[in-house]
């Protein structure tokens, strides 16, 4: 096997998160649940992005947040995603590469613009969600570099990607790219109700292609159909080559074969924004596994960078994770 130009390869949506203030009179206004997430059209998109207040840009995306957070450990990421050449696919693109991971998927030159989460935080904190898929919808297969595949130590890619159709043929066509080269792979279960969507794929992917599946313990009951932890975790002990459960507070658990190893959560001060936590853990997980660490070091490293991300507003590190190890 050649040597990995890279310790990560995330495959994820593209999507900027634009964080703007508002009152309980703007979201009654324009018929918003506070504190959900609704998916809207492009049309609703322009609409709420024309009526809201100054707002922060940020690129986001489950996995782009995990990938920006190897890079922050100091691990060497890359990056598929599809966005538009847009204003914001230009946010997205010049953030991601501003944290030191490498993103060379072409942007859409037609179709719907780049990805966005409308997000309006009202005075007391609450983050009421508003997301348009956009281009992120249109990752084919054509934007898999198989030998960017190959170069990566290992492949990780997000649930969300089996909603769109040709972007599920993508990330299979990563998978085996990944498999002929000699390379592991890993997904994260995303959302219990992504996972309500595909239970039996999910299954076949922990059971034959993947390597290393994420989960919290809403997904993995969920996966299982059980109503408890340790059955869930018994369970998928016995189809995963590498298993690593979230449990919030709790800490986490790795399950590899009759290895079983629990890790406390990392100490956190004060609980700002839960957005993102999941995310990093599997920065830190992933950033300490390519490095030839321990599990139960990979999962400590995981819990660093979730208690960092939880502290502060965003889904992104504010501080080199890299200084905290």
């Amino acid at each position: 096997m050649t040597s990995a130009a890279f310790d990560v390869l995330g495959i994820g949506n593209a999507i900027v998160d634009v964080i703007s203030h508002a009152d309980d009179a703007f979201l009654a206004t324009h018929k918003l649940a506070k504190g959900g997430m609704m998916l809207i059209n492009e049309q609703q998109a322009e609409a709420l992005y024309a009526a809201m207040g100054p707002g922060v840009e940020i690129s986001g995306g489950s996995c782009g947040n995990t990938m920006a957070g190897v890079a922050s450990f100091g691990g060497k990421g890359a990056y598929i995603g599809k966005v538009r050449n847009d204003q914001l696919g230009q946010v997205f693109s010049h953030d991601l590469r501003a944290t030191g991971v490498s993103f060379a998927t072409a942007p859409a030159s037609d179709g719907p613009s780049t990805a966005r989460c409308l997000i309006l935080v009202t005075p007391d904190a609450q983050r009421t969600m508003n997301t348009y898929l956009g281009a992120c919808t249109r990752l084919g297969p054509a934007d898999i570099d198989t030998s960017l595949v190959a170069s990566a130590k290992v492949t990780y890619v997000e649930g969300y990607l089996w909603d769109p159709p040709e972007a599920k043929k993508a990330v299979l066509k990563a998978f085996d790219a990944a498999r002929a080269a000699g390379r592991e792979v890993s997904i994260t279960l995303s959302d219990s109700f992504c996972v309500g969507r595909y239970r039996d794929e999910f299954r076949d992917l922990v059971k034959n292609k993947v390597d290393i599946v994420f989960a919290n313990e809403a997904e993995i009951t969920s996966l299982y159909e059980v109503k408890t932890f340790e059955e869930a975790m018994e369970a998928v002990r016995k189809e995963a080559r590498i298993a690593v459960l979230t449990r919030s507070e709790k800490g986490s658990v790795v399950v590899k074969g009759g290895e079983t190893h629990a890790v406390k959560a990392a100490p956190v001060t004060k609980v700002v924004d839960t957005t993102g936590a999941g995310d990093l853990f599997a920065a830190g997980f992933l950033f300490g596994y390519t490095q030839g660490k321990p599990l139960p070091e990979c999962a400590r490293l995981g819990g660093i960078a979730a208690a960092e991300v939880i502290a502060h507003v965003g889904a992104r590190p504010e501080q080199p994770l890299r200084g905290l190890v």
